[in-house]
């Protein structure tokens, strides 16, 4: 059967830049992750385009991050204005259900580390107008507002602004990259669903990225997803789509309606993939595969697409100007 996919994180945008992150890579073909070529052979398809930036873009690259997301930002734009009959943006669900129903995909722009406009909560309110909808509070660094899951140390003053300004726009709190810490002081304030991007099971894969068990359960008690992860090292040794399959299973353990399980399949950041699993097209055989393993289509319907959807909208109720 062929499922609708809503994916909560790539890092396309970046992998177009090339090395030099000055490129122009083509978002119609590549030999990336990701192209439209092979998305539109889905049965629907929704994008969630981080823009990436972390203060280790100026030893890595020798440029600042606000110039790297400046050019992410402008690469996502050129790419659907040079494919708009086939892909747009979107900025609510509504939105990506009216493209879908023209037979067109969805791309929604999100925040994977706030470096790009300096940590600073007050200038989320002009990121949500550019179309913004997700943001992490950063990547594998220790940062002004935050530490991370690599560094450990819990949010900051300034942390704790962000995380109101962002739910108070409609912005829905990412958690992937945090700490323990930094999570758990999130869940104390939290007044809007959470959700992580692009995370598995720490039960199945004992990675700091991944979500502990009680962890899930708290996102799941906020109304918010957890994106399951492509990304070999978050999966096990040797992942095949069955791993894959297992971290969903092992979800639905505590969330039998399989309502706070997403994909956020993490592709174009990370290079070894579960072996079956080869880029977006993919997804298709994944589906297969949960339903040969007895996940009825309305489970992988709500899995591949209703979910993220979901969590959207609600997310988008707390903006009152909309």
């Amino acid at each position: 059967m062929k499922f609708p996919v809503f994916d909560l994180h790539c890092d396309t945008a970046l992998a177009l830049l090339g090395e030099d992150v000055n490129q122009a890579g083509s978002l119609a073909s590549n030999k990336g992750h990701i192209d439209l070529n092979r998305a539109e052979k889905l049965a629907g398809y929704c994008q969630c385009f981080a823009c990436f930036t972390t203060p280790y873009m100026e030893q890595w690259h020798h440029i600042t991050p606000t110039l790297v997301f400046e050019r992410e930002i402008a690469t996502i734009q050129r790419e659907i204005d040079k494919n708009k009959k086939r892909f747009s943006i979107a900025y609510t669900p509504e939105d990506v259900i009216a493209n879908q129903e023209k037979g067109k995909m969805s791309a929604i722009l999100t925040i994977e580390g706030p470096a790009g406009f300096g940590f600073d909560p007050e200038l989320l309110e002009s990121m949500f107008l550019a179309g913004f909808r997700i943001s992490t509070l950063g990547w594998n660094e220790s940062n002004p507002l935050t530490g991370s899951n690599q560094t450990g140390g819990g949010l900051t003053e300034l942390g704790k602004a962000y995380v109101r300004q962002a739910q108070s726009l409609g912005i829905l709190v990412d958690v992937s990259h945090i700490s323990d810490e930094g999570f758990w002081d999130i869940m104390k304030i939290t007044q809007a669903p959470v959700i992580a991007s692009h995370s598995n099971s720490r039960a199945l894969c004992n990675h700091s990225r991944n979500l502990t068990d009680d962890m899930f359960r708290a996102i799941r008690d906020s109304g918010g997803v957890a994106g399951i992860n492509q990304f070999a090292d978050f999966l096990g040794q040797k992942p095949t789509l069955d791993t894959v399959c297992d971290h969903i299973f092992h979800f639905m353990e505590l969330d039998p309606e399989g309502k706070h399980i997403a994909l956020g399949g993490d592709l174009d950041g990370c290079e070894a993939l579960a072996e079956g699993f080869e880029g977006v097209q993919s997804y298709d055989a994944l589906a297969d595969r949960l339903i040969a393993r007895g996940l009825d289509a309305a489970t992988v319907q709500n899995i591949y697409w209703n979910n993220a959807l979901g969590v959207m909208a609600t997310a988008l109720r707390n903006n009152k100007a909309i």
